[in-house]
C-alpha cells in the first residue's frame, strides 16, 4: 500500500534527503539560481515555497522556525532582507524550473531552478511585451470610426448653407 507517500524520496533516507533540501535551499537563496537534476528541482520547490512565504512577514518567531529549516545565519539574513522585499507582492510561485537538457554522464534530466524576481533577463522581456500591448475592443474601434464620419459631413454643409 502507497498510504502517505506523495512526495519524492529522491533514494534517500530522511535525515540525508533534509540535509539536502537544507543545502539546496542555502544554494537558492544565496546564489537565485542553481542547477540541478529534475527530480531534486522539484523537491526543492516544495521545501523552499513556504520558507519564503515564511520570510514575508519579519517577526522573531518567522526567523526562528525559518533558521531551523536553513540552519545558516547568512541565508536567513538574504531571505528577510532582500529576497522578502521582492517577493512581497507575490502571492505565491517564487520559483521558475526550466529544464535544460540531459547530463552527459548518466543521461540525468537536467533543470535550472531559479527565484522568479531575481531574473533580469526575463523581467525586462516582459516589461516589453506589456508596453507593446494594448487592449483592443470593438466599441473603441465603432466609436472612433463613427465620430470622425458624422463631424465631416455637417463640416461640409456649414459652407454651403452660407
Amino acid at each position: 500500500m502507497r498510504h502517505n507517500k506523495k512526495f519524492n524520496h529522491l533514494g534517500r533516507k530522511k535525515g540525508h534527503r533534509d540535509a539536502l533540501l537544507m543545502n539546496l535551499t542555502i544554494s537558492l537563496i544565496m546564489h537565485k539560481r542553481i542547477f540541478t537534476t529534475l527530480a531534486k528541482a522539484k523537491a526543492l520547490r516544495i521545501y523552499a515555497e513556504p520558507i519564503i512565504t515564511r520570510s514575508k512577514t519579519d517577526d522573531m518567531a518567522n526567523r526562528r522556525l525559518v533558521f531551523s529549516y536553513l540552519q545558516n545565519k547568512e541565508a536567513v539574513k538574504e531571505l528577510f532582507g532582500v529576497i522578502a522585499e521582492k517577493v512581497a507582492d507575490r502571492p505565491g510561485g517564487y520559483t521558475r524550473i526550466l529544464k535544460t537538457g540531459h547530463r552527459l554522464g548518466d543521461n540525468a534530466e537536467m533543470a535550472m531552478i531559479e527565484l522568479v524576481d531575481f531574473n533580469e533577463n526575463m523581467l525586462e522581456a516582459a516589461g516589453e511585451k506589456k508596453a507593446k500591448s494594448t487592449r483592443r475592443s470593438r466599441r473603441k474601434k465603432g466609436a472612433a470610426d463613427e465620430a470622425p464620419a458624422a463631424e465631416a459631413p455637417a463640416t461640409e454643409e456649414a459652407p454651403k448653407a452660407e
